[in-house]
């Protein structure tokens, strides 16, 4: 996805135990995320990078719009550049293409299904159905067949929906996405491309790129 000119530089979040099975050990793993959070945006900020990007989704819907803004609000004092997030990047990709009604997929445990809900209902989305994997590990997120994915995007579209998002950003679904919103002709949007589109226009960049869905070579 990346245009000429542009580079990516990553700093990974350590995380000591990748065990996300139930709500309980969902909420801890986010607990600590956030211990380790700090220090990798201050490793990543020694590259004097001009933009932020939130690699990992869970933590920019957890608390609804009130705790995204707070996220956002939070990295923005803690490195002084406003970070483009999965969560904000989607209620910004779904205002652009007009849709109203939304199914979702996700590969977490309920309680994060339930965190997505409120933030796409806080922004005054229609929210048919959040379908969540369950996904027992961080890593086997990664390891979810393609093929399963397109099944739960299938599961989550009616007629009366006008746009399929996926949140969790290991899972692989950006190239299933593209695909599919060419069949079904409605806006499936993977997180990680609508998360790369939302950092590259809030950064002036108005690179249009093909293979990627609609939103990446249209808007």
């Amino acid at each position: 996805m990346r245009p000429p000119g542009i580079s990516v530089h990553a700093g990974r979040i350590h995380m000591r135990n990748e065990s996300l099975a139930g709500d309980e050990r969902f909420e801890q793993f986010l607990e600590e995320l956030r211990l380790e959070l700090g220090g990798a945006i201050d490793r990543v900020m020694t590259v004097k990078p001009d933009g932020m990007i939130m690699g990992m989704s869970a933590e920019t819907f957890w608390g609804g719009v009130e705790g995204s803004e707070k996220f956002t609000a939070w990295v923005q004092e803690r490195c002084g550049l406003t970070p483009a997030t999965g969560a904000a990047a989607c209620g910004a990709a779904l205002r652009e293409l007009g849709a109203r009604r939304i199914g979702v997929i996700t590969p977490y445990q309920p309680v994060g299904d339930e965190q997505v809900r409120q933030f796409f209902e806080g922004l005054g989305f229609e929210v048919e159905t959040v379908l969540g994997l369950k996904c027992p590990s961080a890593t086997s997120i990664a390891e979810v067949p393609l093929d399963e994915v397109e099944r739960a995007f299938r599961a989550v579209n009616s007629s009366q929906v006008d746009a399929l998002v996926q949140a969790g950003t290991n899972l692989p679904a950006v190239s299933v996405a593209a695909d599919l919103e060419a069949r079904l002709g409605k806006p499936v949007l993977a997180i990680n491309a609508v998360t790369f589109w939302h950092a590259l226009r809030q950064n002036g960049f108005t690179d249009r790129i093909s293979g990627f869905g609609r939103l990446l070579e249209e808007r």
